[in-house]
């Protein structure tokens, strides 16, 4: 069985190309000219052990937003792809994940029903670099509105806005690694309504 998908998406702002393998070794050539967002793309495939490549030139002339955004959306629609029908798959997973003085809590179900409860420290800095750090939920919803699933991503504490970024990418990543993977004993689609 192939999980792979590949999604291509070009508008007016942006040309993207994103390719995922669910079942890789963490191979990751990203790029999207927002060094921040490469780093947190490099997160997810590395500690999700997905094959990821992602090429995106955008309009960073204006700002970063479609560029992260229509990357978003198409990353989630190759997850979605390489899904298939989720035959096998464990489907519900959760994962935490501590980065210093930041902790991370990701639940997540393969459900074919997008829906993202996100949670994070109101104090947080506006900026990391030239990353706005608002734009953390904005990926997680464009991400979830292609991939069709529920993501609840919640961080209880923390200080460092670094940290408290990079640390919902990894649990992200662990969490769908282990929501993806083929359960020995699940034979059919993981559901009693037939379908996912």
């Amino acid at each position: 069985m192939t999980r792979k998908g590949r999604v291509e998406r070009t508008t007016k702002e942006t040309s993207v190309t994103v390719e995922i393998d669910l079942d890789g070794t963490g191979e990751v050539d990203v790029s999207t000219g927002v060094g921040f967002y490469d780093h947190m793309l490099d997160q997810l495939g590395r500690h999700g052990l997905f094959d990821l490549t992602v090429k995106t030139d955008g309009d960073l002339h204006i700002d970063s937003h479609h560029t992260i955004e229509d990357t978003s959306l198409a990353l989630g629609a190759a997850f979605r792809q390489a899904l298939g029908d989720k035959r096998g798959i464990v489907r519900f997973a959760n994962a935490s994940v501590p980065l210093d003085e930041s902790l991370a809590q990701v639940t997540v179900d393969l459900s074919g029903r997008p829906y993202l409860v996100h949670t994070e420290p109101e104090n947080m800095a506006p900026m990391i670099g030239s990353y706005d750090t608002t734009m953390t939920r904005h990926i997680l919803e464009s991400f979830v509105a292609q991939a069709q699933v529920a993501l609840h991503v919640h961080v209880p504490y923390g200080r460092n806005a670094h940290h408290i970024v990079e640390c919902q990418f990894k649990a992200l990543a662990r969490a769908l690694r282990h929501a993806c993977e083929i359960d020995p004993r699940q034979t059919g689609i993981p559901s009693t309504k037939g379908a996912l």
